[in-house]
């Protein structure tokens, strides 16, 4: 049977996985959810002795369903393959008592990765399912990993151009370079005056500009999105939770049916709503413990049930968690209130016009399975310090927020037994200034790439071949721009 999808703002109307796949964004502005969640039913034997990509095929199958085997196993098989620097796509470490699941063996060294890679494969297979005439515009904004992950997915895929938008001084340095020197005549990459919010907030106008819309349309090209809004991004991250689960079964951590929890560093709320649709799958998640920095916006919202984007923008060292507006949230919002479109509108209406809203006891009930807490810059930075001392293992900043707010968890709750997976989002080498910091300050004095060399030297890792490939590359694209010049921008590079 085909699972249809329909807008959060509007249940009327009913797409096909390829039709949302292509769309991005509902034309109302909504974010499409499926009309159900899909029950895994495949047993945890069988999944055990799955490779990543044959548990993709399973996870994704069950939610793709105008796909056929073929399409969808195609669009695995390219995505999932030597780009990555491991055979099981995404390991699990043992460290300190939690299992790191390492999410950036990819080709931009961050979790982005594990659907960016295949979301170039699905949107081309989803034009020519609907016989879409136009180039593909992939426009979309960064906090720091989307643009790198997206821009490599999309470098010289025939019939798509990519648009990428950031916060000039709100990425780390080997983010801003991993971007700026991308090759692809297609690809095209602005740094914008201000911050991640107002950067997501231009695209989302320009997605809703149906004068524009015309405009591109008799240029021919069409937009469509790479940002964790669209369908064909979340559901991909579903696959590695359950890949997670039947690995620590297979390895005999776990008992069949054995509850786990999961702890997600999240800004965009896509990954841990990724989890969220995994549990609801089927697999047997406890708690989905969210981990946010100084901006704690969602750490607010779970402990009040109010969620208020009125506050300061903090700059900190988990650059790609400084969100103050979670566009994934819509999602769970959404199927807490009912499904009802018209209390989710509402509640969206409230937060464009007064940047807060407030759910009601009901829905609050709901969130039960959910615990929020954050790390503030210090404590992240001696989470770092912690697990590099006591076992060796060196993590990023954001998987370093995940780790503080676990130990926040276990002290919280006393629960220290279950079982848990800890996402590590990023690669150390990603944020190498802010990790080497953390383990001793007299790193600072070094330059960025001698704290590469040293970090690997520490961390008895390899360099990751992302890493050396921007050692020397050549900046490629300086565009910077105001937050309202943002449509000519895009006009200008499709020469509309």
């Amino acid at each position: 049977m085909k699972l249809m999808y329909s807008s959060t703002r509007n249940d009327e109307v009913k797409f096909t996985a390829s039709q949302a796949i292509l769309k991005g964004l509902a034309d109302d502005g909504g974010l499409f959810v499926p009309e159900c969640i899909p029950s895994l039913d495949v047993s945890v034997d069988k999944l055990a002795n799955m490779s990543y990509q044959e548990t993709a095929y399973e996870v994704m199958s069950r939610f793709f369903t105008d796909f056929t085997e073929e399409e969808l196993k195609n669009c695995i098989a390219k995505a999932y393959d030597s780009k990555f620097d491991t055979e099981e796509i995404a390991p699990l470490v043992e460290a300190d008592g939690a299992y790191y699941l390492e999410l950036f063996h990819g080709p931009t060294i961050a979790f982005k990765d594990m659907a960016l890679s295949i979301l170039p494969h699905l949107l081309i297979t989803s034009a020519r399912k609907n016989n879409v005439k136009n180039d593909i515009v992939i426009l979309t904004a960064t906090s720091g990993d989307t643009g790198k992950a997206a821009l490599a997915g999309f470098a010289d895929v025939e019939g798509t151009k990519i648009i990428v938008f950031y916060p000039k001084n709100g990425v780390s340095p080997i983010q801003e370079k991993q971007m700026v020197t991308q090759k692809g005549a297609n690809t095209f990459v602005v740094g914008i005056k201000g911050n991640f919010d107002q950067a997501q907030t231009g695209v989302k106008k320009m997605f809703n500009d149906t004068a524009l819309e015309a405009e591109l349309d008799v240029a021919g090209y069409q937009f469509s999105s790479a940002n964790s809004i669209n369908i064909g991004r979340l559901i991909p991250q579903v696959a590695y939770y359950v890949y997670a689960y039947a690995k620590l079964y297979k390895n005999g951590v776990i008992g069949k049916d054995e509850t786990i929890n999961v702890v997600v560093p999240t800004g965009n709320f896509g990954n841990i709503l990724a989890a969220f649709y995994a549990k609801n799958m089927g697999l047997p998640i406890g708690k989905l413990i969210c981990a946010s920095n100084e901006n704690k916006v969602l750490f607010d919202f779970f402990s009040t049930g109010t969620y208020d984007k009125n506050r300061e923008f903090i700059l900190t060292n988990s650059p790609s968690m400084d969100i103050l507006i979670s566009s994934n949230l819509e999602r769970l919002i959404y199927r807490i209130a009912g499904n009802d479109v018209a209390a989710n509108t509402k509640l969206m209406a409230d937060l464009a016009a007064e940047g807060k809203y407030a759910i009601t006891d009901e829905m609050r009930q709901q969130l039960a399975d959910f615990y929020g807490n954050y790390s503030n810059e210090a404590e992240t930075a001696e989470a770092i310090k912690k697990l590099y001392e006591d076992c060796g293992y060196i993590i990023d900043t954001h998987t370093a927020v995940a780790a503080g707010v676990y130990d926040k968890y276990k002290a919280a709750t006393g629960d220290k037994e279950t079982k848990t997976i800890i996402a590590s989002t990023a690669s150390p080498f990603k944020f190498t200034r802010s990790v080497m910091n953390a383990i001793d300050p007299k790193y600072d004095a070094m330059s960025d790439f001698e704290l590469v060399d040293e970090l690997s030297r520490l961390g008895n890792v390899a360099v990751p071949k992302a890493i050396e490939e921007i050692r020397n590359a050549q900046v490629l694209h300086d565009t910077v721009c105001e937050v309202e010049e943002m449509p000519q921008v895009v006009k200008k590079f499709l020469g509309v």
